[in-house]
């Protein structure tokens, strides 16, 4: 890997540390996720303790700052490692931010942004499992779950030489929900579904 990778990647850790759901909940007056709800810093808890447009506000962002470092390391001539590296970092700044003692979010919107620049097909598919799942059950957490599972298939499908990264950064996101898994078997899980209902 080279010095300049490194360096971008330490860039998308940084851009992926920015927490939207803490900046934006400010801005809005909202409370801190890390306290209400779910206590988790992402959309589907600020979609639970501040309604959809914040929601929506926090999502948006947390995808991009997945998904600008990728498309712009494409043009600035990184190999597919280092670009799987840099989505890597991304999720990572998301959750364990610097700037916010290390506890973030789960990662699952900032993961999409940063896997849907490898192709169209994988977009395309990880969007729809994750929007069948939820729609179905009306569980983030198990959207996501499932989600994660299947996107390194989909990704050996489209883009074989990418499937090790990606692989790695869903395992992340599995680990992160370890918890959500845990409720969900016992069901106790939160449904959100009928948070857009409203």
């Amino acid at each position: 890997m080279s010095l300049f990778a490194f360096f971008y990647m330490l860039c998308a850790y940084l851009l992926g540390s920015l927490s939207a759901a803490i900046l934006f909940c400010r801005l809005f007056g909202l409370p801190d996720p890390r306290s209400e709800g779910s206590r988790n810093p992402g959309a589907t808890n600020v979609l639970r303790i501040g309604g959809k447009w914040p929601a929506l506000v926090v999502l948006v962002f947390d995808m991009l700052k997945g998904m600008l470092p990728v498309w712009a390391g494409y043009y600035l001539g990184l190999t597919h490692f280092e670009l799987g590296m840099v989505a890597l970092a991304a999720c990572l700044g998301h959750i364990f931010p610097v700037f916010f003692n290390f506890k973030g979010g789960k990662g699952v919107a900032t993961a999409f942004g940063a896997i849907a620049p490898i192709a169209w097909g994988v977009a395309g598919s990880m969007l729809g499992t994750w929007l069948l799942v939820f729609v179905v059950s009306g569980y983030s957490s198990l959207s996501a779950v499932v989600t994660a599972l299947l996107v390194p298939f989909y990704v050996w499908w489209f883009k074989p030489e990418f499937t090790f990264p990606v692989a790695l950064v869903c395992c992340l996101l599995i680990y992160r929900h370890h918890v959500n898994i845990q409720r969900l078997w016992r069901g106790e899980e939160d449904k959100v579904l009928y948070k857009f209902k409203k």
